[in-house]
């Protein structure tokens, strides 16, 4: 079985929704400005999961010389389709851990620091990394508070659920707030751009707000319930009822807000 704090991801239920997971990210990319090394810059892309993202960088930068990283191996295999030698490849690797060797001019991140507890710890190393003048950017959800986290967190700790799921998927303090973020990168020398935005996304199908967390939120109590379908299949039940009563549809689909927030940290030259 996969560690709790390392779900099983499934690349195929994570990209069911892709142009809605894809649009935060076009929005942090509008925001990146001309980068050291141009026009062939080192790019990074920490949890670069199905690689969708990355070979958006590749499209911004053609010239530029950009690795994907990430932890999970299904996530990677998928990534290897959007790989364009010498260029745009992928690698296994974890941010936490990751010691880089060259001098970068962008790393970024979307939709991954949440999954790693103090992430704001290792902006110093990251920053470290980049060349003078050259960009941190990230986006992270910015939802935690909502129903369909807050849900998840009480079934998780109902009686009946607490014995088996005890501490796992625990995401109350996955994010800081905004200003929390611009004043760090600030007070590490950065010149920044922090800012939020709430998406007002429609979804459409049966359940579709189960669906979206399928490939997220519940990605930690689905890899814990793996060796157990009756648990599972009994857990996303219960909790599929919670997301109905939260989230009803409607004529045109199912609205689903979704807060994101968004960093964008140059370093002095």
């Amino acid at each position: 079985m996969t560690a709790p704090d390392r779900p099983a991801w499934d690349p195929q239920q994570y990209l069911r929704h892709a142009d809605h997971r894809t649009r935060p990210f076009h929005d942090l990319l509008a925001r990146i400005g001309d980068l050291p090394g141009h026009p062939a810059p080192r790019i990074a892309d920490l949890g670069c999961g199905a690689g969708n993202v990355t070979a958006l960088l590749a499209d911004r930068w053609p010239n530029a010389r950009i690795t994907g990283y990430d932890t999970s191996r299904e996530m990677l295999a998928e990534a290897a389709a959007h790989a364009r030698p010498p260029l745009l490849d992928f690698a296994e690797a974890d941010a936490v851990t990751w010691d880089p060797t060259q001098t970068y001019g962008l790393i970024v991140s979307t939709s991954a620091l949440q999954w790693i507890p103090g992430h704001a710890g290792h902006f110093p190393r990251w920053l470290d990394a980049l060349a003078p003048g050259g960009t941190l950017a990230f986006q992270i959800p910015g939802n935690f508070t909502a129903p369909s986290h807050t849900l998840l967190a009480g079934l998780r700790a109902s009686d009946r659920w607490r014995p088996l799921l005890h501490g796992i998927g625990d995401r109350t303090a996955a994010a800081l707030e905004p200003t929390d973020y611009l004043t760090r990168l600030r007070d590490l020398g950065c010149t920044a751009d922090v800012w939020e935005t709430t998406y007002l996304q429609t979804l459409h199908g049966d359940d579709a707000v189960l669906d979206w967390v399928k490939g997220t939120a519940l990605r930690p109590v689905l890899t814990a319930l793996a060796d157990d379908p009756e648990a599972r299949d009994a857990f996303t039940t219960e909790y599929r009822d919670l997301l109905r009563e939260a989230y009803p549809p409607g004529p045109y689909g199912t609205v689903f807000p979704f807060r994101r927030i968004f960093a964008v940290a140059r370093k002095e030259k």
